[in-house]
Order: C-alpha cells, then structure tokens, then sequence
C-alpha cells in the first residue's frame, strides 16, 4: 500500500478565477449547517472533524508535497495544547497566568521550534526509517507527560483551560467554536492549496520525486524538508489549540500512539492526494467513533470495540481505493469524463 500519492490541489477557486462549483456548494453547505444539526453534532461531528482535519492536513503536507510520513504530528498539536496550558490559565498551581492571546501565539512559535527539532532528525532518514523515527518521538513525549508532574501534572494532565472571550463572544459555545473552527480548517485548506502552487511548493515536490536532481541545481534539500516540517507544526499547532479550547483540558491520552495512528488512518482514508482528503477522512473518522459504540451495543457486543469497526472501514477504503476517498472520486470523474467523451 502507498501511503504517499502524487497530490492533485483542488479548491473553491484555482487562483485564476475559475470556480470550482462541487467545491463552492460544498463550502456553502458547511456555512449553513448549524441551520439543522443539534449542539452535539455541531461539535462532536463537525467541529471535532474540522480539529482533527487540520492535524491530519499538516501529515499530508508532508507526505502528499514531500514524501515524508510524519507519526509525531498529534505529538506535535498535544505539544501546542500544553504549551497552550501551561503559558495561559488553568486549574493547576504553577500556570503563568498568561491572557490567551499572549499564551496562544507564543504556544504556536515554540511548537513549531519543536518541529523544526523534530523535522531535523527526521531527515537524516528516508523511508520506513522516518516513519520509526517520529513513531519513537511520539511514544517519546507520551510517555514524558505521562511521567512528569511537575510540569505536565503526569496522566492527570491539565484542565480549567478556559476557552477566549473576545468580541463580547464566548467561543467555547457550540455555534461560535462550529464557525470558529470552520474558519480556521477553511484558511489552513486555503493555505496549503496556495503553498502547493508556490515556488517554495513546486520545489519541495521536486524534492520529493528527485532529491539527488534537486540538489544538483542548486537547491538545499534538507533546507527544504525542515522547512516543510515547520510548516506542518504550525498547522498541528493550529489544531491542538482548538482541541484544548474545545475540552477546556489536556492530558497525556491526547497525545497517545494510538492517535498518532489515528491522525495516519485519517490522512490515508481521506487521500493524501488533495488537501481536502484529511477532512474527508477526518468526518467519516469522527462519525464511525461517535456512532459505532452505539451501534455496538445495540447489535449486543461490547462497546469497547468501536476501534474495530473503524479498523474494517479503513481497510475497506485502502482496499477498494489505496489513494482514499479522494482516489475514488478522481476514478469515478475520469469514467464519467470518458462516457460523456464517448457518447459525444
């Protein structure tokens, strides 16, 4: 199986001015679905899918644009959100007391240092190699917050994270955080389609299918790989803030292995051929763990093995399409291209 796809960037507008009309509906659907769903699907579906897009996005950044699978991109957002904790207020002793629009940016900037750490090991290796490589930094952290209480307050972790007030808006109330999260996977999406088609972009593509080529007109390969690692830090960042304003918490189970193999199942159900595929991936993610414990019990199993039936959907995504949901959808375009070529 392929983990690392060729990208195809799709958007609501190709940066020449052509709409893309699926993508432009899509995006008005979104605006206006607060019009229908409940307080607990705006949040537990739409809100917790567009969280864990943006984590996901960040791994496709750097897989679909630079061939380098990443596991450490939740360590990366849990990194954010304690940071996020720690700076600002929380229900601890110990917390700087920061207000959150000091705490938050500074939170970001020191996790995207953290990155750059991370991205600088990890491109020593290629391969499989960096796969183990970010896995062992992923158990690494886990198992340090896990551990330590005097700053990580151990597998307690830290709450009475408050969420901002800013604008006379309570932000952790489920219709503003919806916007507020939707804005912020809208601008992340927005971001990495434009950086795609970026100088910066085309050459990390570059290096991805030819390094040694790359290097020998010049360009900094490495430069280029650590770079691509900040950015996907920022973005997990950007992600892990808006989980800790979304618990009003963090502990040690957020930044667990098993989501770092869940931020993977995403970005690969998904497609790591687009930037919309982590999101795609990231809803159906969230509505099977939402749903699937009910199901379970009520077909008389133990509810505990929700992880099961993500498990069957996953393998029968990468089975059925190994480039994910977006792999799927480019097929069924390219029949409907070549019937309507044919009846022509």
């Amino acid at each position: 199986m392929a983990l690392v796809e060729r990208p195809a960037v799709h958007a609501v507008a190709d940066w020449t001015g052509n709409i893309n009309p699926a993508a432009l509906l899509v995006a008005v659907v979104l605006l206006f679905v607060p019009a229908v769903a409940s307080d607990f699907v705006l949040v537990q579906i739409f809100a917790w899918a567009y969280m864990l897009g943006i984590i996901a996005l960040s791994l496709m950044f750097l897989g679909g644009y630079g061939g380098m699978v990443s596991l450490a991109q939740i360590t990366l957002a849990g990194f954010a959100g304690y940071m996020t904790a720690i700076l600002g207020v929380n229900g601890q002793p110990g917390g700087l007391g920061w207000p959150w629009w000091l705490a938050t940016p500074v939170a970001i900037l020191l996790t995207m240092a953290f990155g750059a750490i991370v991205g600088a090991l990890a491109v020593r290796t290629e391969g499989i190699y960096t796969i183990m490589i970010t896995l062992a930094i992923a158990a690494a952290f886990f198992y340090f917050t896990n551990e330590n209480y005097a700053i990580f307050n151990g597998h307690t972790g830290i709450n009475a994270i408050p969420s901002p007030q800013a604008f006379g808006i309570d932000w952790h109330a489920p219709l503003p955080f919806y916007y507020l999260t939707l804005v912020v996977a809208a601008l992340c999406w927005a971001w990495v389609s434009y950086l795609a088609r970026s100088p910066f972009g085309l050459a990390l593509q570059g290096v991805r299918d030819n390094p040694r080529r790359m290097a020998a007109l010049g360009f900094n390969v490495n430069a280029h790989r650590i770079a691509a690692h900040v950015f996907a830090s920022f973005l997990a960042a950007l992600g892990g803030v808006l989980l800790v304003w979304s618990y009003g918490e963090i502990a040690p189970g957020t930044v667990s292995v098993s989501m770092a193999i869940d931020i993977l199942v995403i970005a690969v159900v998904g497609g790591m051929g687009a930037p919309i595929g982590p999101f795609i991936g990231a809803f159906i993610y969230a509505a099977l763990k939402t749903f699937a414990l009910d199901f379970l019990v009520a077909v008389g199993l133990d509810g505990n093995r929700f992880r099961l039936l993500i498990g069957l959907g996953f393998l029968v995504i990468v089975l059925w399409s190994p480039d994910g949901v977006i792999g799927l959808w480019e097929r069924w375009r390219r029949r409907q291209t070549r019937a309507g070529s044919g009846h022509g």
